[in-house]
């Protein structure tokens, strides 16, 4: 009889002075809000279900801390290289005359010094003098040499190997597997075809994501992106530079989640759904599935009072996964970076303890 009245307070004590827990009931995370319900105060932060009725108007509430950079689009090119200053030419003059001012008398190829286009777009021919050469396609530049040569050398022909310079480049910073300096071999030469010859991303990255550099301009896309849609592998020029890193946008999970951590975004959008996957679902008999919570805040000059934008700048979402109008909205309603995902504490997760531990105590006491 003693031990059953040990057993009974035991339980009394628990149960009144509260178990332990690892997150909050769903009423004590919205007390503030329920306090201060009735009187003149204005709530510090709005409380949304998420259901096929609201989902319409979250969604067209502006982007939360989101950095967006433009993009260009794939431009039809020439596939040719265009002579820029900094290139350098390799000329290798034929000439099948006897007397020739090149060729001796049995070599009828002479090879000449390698030659810069300079700042100009000029460069140096022997018996020529200075010729422009900057703007030039090779086979045109090499047309227009022998065209000069003919009032020397009536019979001579020219040879040319151009090797692009700095203008007719592309810098591949970083996320690849060869970072590098790469010529451009032509006017058509895109952004894919860069990455696929520097051995493609790096696969360590989560959601690998490109910004090019054009002078004081910067473009960004992830990569994902760029394969699911040919038209935007955009076409590169000489002085491009590009780097490939891991998307650096997160979320958080706290609670009674499968996992409390930091959780980078593995595609460009996530709902709320994919998040839940993501932190490996709820903790099995602690975590109340009526009461997952997403809280959010937006910057002051998203607040809006027509509904076009959150009317405070605290927002908490909740998700009921136990019907399927919340399991549907779920799958539809974006995770935002910074986000909070937090799964509150099921009330009968306190009892089922009590219960543990007065089955612990009898165990003993037997």
């Amino acid at each position: 009889m003693l031990y059953r009245f040990t057993i009974v307070a035991v339980c009394l004590a628990l149960s009144g002075c509260g178990l332990p827990r690892g997150a909050g009931f769903q009423s004590e995370v919205l007390a503030a809000s329920a306090a201060q319900a009735g009187t003149d105060k204005q709530y510090d932060f709005a409380v949304y279900e998420m259901t096929r009725d609201v989902l319409p108007m979250v969604q067209q509430w502006p982007a939360n801390r989101t950095q967006t950079f433009p993009w260009l689009n794939r431009q039809q090119r020439p596939t040719s290289l265009i002579i820029a200053p900094g290139d350098r030419i390799q000329m290798t003059i034929w000439d099948a005359e006897e007397n020739s001012v090149f060729a001796g008398a049995v070599e009828r190829a002479t090879p000449l010094q390698e030659v810069q286009v300079g700042p100009d777009g000029r460069i140096f021919v022997p018996y020529i003098g200075e010729l422009q050469v900057s703007g030039m396609t090779p086979p045109t530049a090499r047309t227009r040499i022998e065209d000069e040569m003919m009032r020397t050398i009536p019979s001579a022909q020219v040879q040319m190997v151009v090797t692009p310079g700095r203008a007719n480049t592309a810098n591949l910073v970083s996320g690849v597997a060869a970072p590098g300096v790469y010529p451009l071999p032509d006017q058509n030469y895109k952004l894919l075809d860069l990455l696929a010859q520097a051995g493609g991303a790096n696969p360590a990255l989560i959601n690998p994501q490109v910004r090019l550099m054009r002078g004081d301009s910067i473009y960004g896309m992830s990569l994902r992106r760029l394969f699911a849609e040919p038209r935007l592998d955009t076409t590169l020029r000489g002085g491009d530079r590009v780097i490939v890193q891991q998307d650096e946008r997160y979320f958080l999970s706290l609670g009674a989640t499968g996992t409390e951590s930091l959780h980078y975004f593995p595609k460009d959008t996530i709902s709320a759904l994919d998040a839940m996957a993501i932190i490996g679902g709820l903790s099995d008999g602690r975590a109340n599935p009526k009461g997952i919570l997403v809280l959010r805040e937006y910057a002051p000059g998203q607040v809006r009072n027509d509904g076009s934008g959150p009317p405070r700048e605290r927002v908490v979402f909740i998700l009921d996964l136990t019907k399927a109008d919340g399991l549907f909205s779920a799958g539809q309603f974006a995770v935002q970076p910074n986000d909070l995902v937090y799964a509150t504490e099921s009330p009968f997760g306190s009892a089922l303890s009590v219960l543990n531990v007065a089955s612990s105590v009898s165990s003993l006491s037997n």
